[in-house]
């Protein structure tokens, strides 16, 4: 336990101190987050920019932007480690390299949530969005969270044994904020669309957190209707299914020989 947990300090320290090294591309990369979210709130609103729909927006957008940032920086990261030739020395940790990708994903969450609060507080300041601070979305982000780290420890698995999966990965980080149910409610959806935004590590999550920040609904509440329980449920699926996929990746591209190749 010990060895992970400095395995993980010592990836969110590197992963942050990366960051800041570079932080006008963090700036950069958060003025382009705010300004896509402003031309989606202009069609969405059909131009008069109303302050209650563009917030129904910005809480399936926010959401979002953790996902896509946190699959990206998985997957991203990895190809970026295996072409610097540097997979191997992360290999010679203690920790297995899934633990030590614990803190690569933490350390995006920190900095994540700095373009989170920039995005929102330049919106809030602009348009006159507001979204209720209500501290039952927290667990109701974690666990939407937890599911999509799953899914992106899918995406790394692939990355290990194809080398070149990126593309994949980028086409779901962008596919998610329209299937999602970011910007479009799945119930306005055709049914066969929505079947299939339902089965996203990140759909339900956008659907129980609106209900909680926008509507006022209690943790209780949620549960006893059954969005909760489902939101566990499915986050836990993709999350165990994530760890083993990507266990299973990593001891074929071993037995192959080809885990540092590219």
């Amino acid at each position: 336990m010990k060895t992970a947990l400095t395995a993980v300090l010592g990836e969110v320290r590197k992963s942050l101190l990366i960051s800041w090294t570079y932080k006008v591309n963090l700036l950069l990369f958060t003025f382009t987050l705010g300004s896509i979210f402003v031309a989606i709130g202009f069609m969405m609103s059909k131009g008069t920019m109303d302050p209650e729909l563009l917030a129904f927006g910005l809480v399936g957008y926010v959401t979002w932007m953790y996902a896509m940032s946190m699959v990206g920086d998985i997957t991203w990261g990895l190809r970026r480690e295996i072409n610097a030739g540097t997979l191997e020395q992360m290999l010679m940790s203690p920790a297995s390299i899934s633990v030590v990708l614990l803190g690569r994903v933490l350390a995006d969450f920190v900095l994540n949530t700095i373009r989170v609060l920039l995005v929102v507080g330049v919106v809030y300041l602009a348009l006159n969005v507001r979204i209720p601070m209500r501290w039952q979305g927290l667990p109701v982000l974690t666990l939407t969270l937890l599911g999509v780290l799953g899914f992106g420890y899918v995406v790394a698995g692939a990355m290990l044994v194809f080398k070149r999966f990126e593309s994949f990965a980028n086409l779901m980080q962008n596919a998610l904020v329209f299937l999602n149910g970011a910007i479009l409610p799945v119930d306005r959806m055709p049914g066969w669309l929505a079947s299939i935004a339902k089965t996203l590590p990140s759909t339900q999550g956008i659907i129980v957190l609106r209900r909680v920040v926008l509507d006022g609904q209690s943790l209780a509440a949620a549960w006893q209707d059954g969005s909760l329980m489902w939101l566990i449920v499915h986050s836990a699926i993709y999350f165990a299914a994530g760890w083993i996929v990507f266990g299973y990746c990593e001891r074929i591209a071993k037995e192959q020989g080809s885990l540092g190749q590219y």
